[in-house]
């Protein structure tokens, strides 16, 4: 593969004074979790490096999603009177989910421990965090499946509650870009504790479980989208604005302008509108016809986009107006729209999202390589590169 230097001269030189600064308030994280992660660290072996561990954990879930792919490609297996996802999985499923949450959280604590704390680690952590929420929400999703007999969830819905997830992880990344502090979501640590035990409870009670409403027609398929968009509307959103209007008031705010400030939200903004415009206007239905496929493109590009993002607010400079990945989509849209490729949309999109895949672990891959040469280490072992 050939290496591109993705991080400009001006970001590499704002990567070494970078310092790390984050706030965790979350309870569950701070009384539970962390002596949790304290004690599981310990069992670590010290050459072992933070990197591996975070990447580990990453695998874990990609490996869950390709499970229940596997299991359930179109999300119709938990409906009524279709062959179920046996339980096995669902245990499996669990355990990967939550052995995956506990290596995103010792890593950090690894690397404190072996001495071994870069830029590069945070970086590579949030990075691959911001690809990991479409696995999340997708893996999850075949739990409820889609709506049938009343027991699901709609392809179209899951769409949306995809990207509040998706934007109530960029407000982290916003805030820290205006700040200078990263304020770790209280909605991270209930999200990966709930789903980790839905998993296992499912296995248990079986999916035929959450057919039935809690209270008159109230489902737990209500349940999950109320959660999620009231974690997103009533906490992760208004603690962002706070936090950011309480820096303003301080006179800490890194950006100069109103425009400035929401700057980072420009190529996310821009990424929902066309990709909302063709699950809305497509004339083959292919969020219908082709939902996981669909889903992992937008969390594939919106990652792209963040970890441009998480770059420019670690390196404190000017983020990017505009992610270039956004014109070929652009292109790839008007020509589904056109209804010019009708009877290709299917290609077009398996097409579309190869390319974004494949865009985007380059510059992931560049992004490392090009920060490891620059910090003279090694991204997946503690031994220092040879200076001849």
């Amino acid at each position: 593969m050939a290496f591109y230097e993705y991080v400009s001269e001006e970001q590499l030189t704002g990567f070494d004074m970078y310092k790390y600064s984050a706030v965790d308030s979350n309870p569950l994280s701070v009384y539970v979790m962390h002596p949790f992660w304290n004690s599981v660290v310990k069992f670590l072996p010290t050459w072992l490096a933070p990197n591996l561990i975070t990447f580990t954990g990453f695998i874990f879930l990609v490996l869950n999603f390709l499970m229940l792919t596997f299991f359930d490609y179109d999300f119709y297996a938990s409906a009524p009177d279709h062959v179920h996802v046996p339980s096995w999985v669902w245990i499996v499923a669990g355990l990967l989910n939550f052995i995956a949450y506990t290596l995103d959280g010792v890593d950090g604590k690894q690397a404190r421990r072996t001495n071994s704390s870069t830029p590069l680690g945070e970086l590579f952590d949030h990075g691959l965090d911001s690809w990991a929420c479409v696995f999340f929400v997708v893996t999850v999703y075949s739990i409820f499946g889609r709506v049938e007999a009343g027991a699901g969830v709609g392809v179209r819905t899951l769409y949306y509650i995809l990207w509040v997830v998706l934007f109530s992880f960029i407000l982290s990344h916003w805030e820290k870009y205006n700040t200078g502090v990263l304020f770790l979501p209280w909605g991270y640590d209930i999200s990966q504790v709930t789903m980790s035990l839905v998993y296992i409870v499912t296995a248990v009670v079986g999916v035929e479980t959450w057919y039935a409403p809690i209270f008159m027609s109230f489902h737990y398929r209500d349940l999950f989208t109320i959660m999620i968009l009231g974690c997103a509307f009533t906490v992760t959103l208004p603690m962002s604005l706070y936090n950011v209007f309480k820096a303003y008031r301080k006179n800490t705010l890194q950006c100069s302008s109103f425009y400035e400030s929401f700057l980072p939200f420009l190529s996310p903004v821009l990424l929902f509108i066309l990709s909302t415009l063709w699950v809305c206007l497509s004339p083959s239905d292919i969020i219908e016809k082709q939902p996981r496929v669909f889903y992992f493109m937008v969390g594939t590009a919106f990652a792209n986009i963040t970890c441009k993002l998480i770059v420019c607010q670690m390196s404190k400079t000017r983020c990017q107006p505009l992610s270039w990945l956004l014109l070929p989509m652009a292109l790839v849209v008007l020509v589904i729209l056109s209804g010019l490729a009708q009877h290709y949309e299917t290609l077009i999109l398996y097409i579309w999202t190869a390319t974004v895949a494949l865009a985007h672990i380059h510059y992931g891959v560049c992004v490392v390589h090009q920060l490891s040469g620059h910090f003279n280490i090694y991204a997946f072992s503690l031994k220092k590169p040879s200076t001849d």
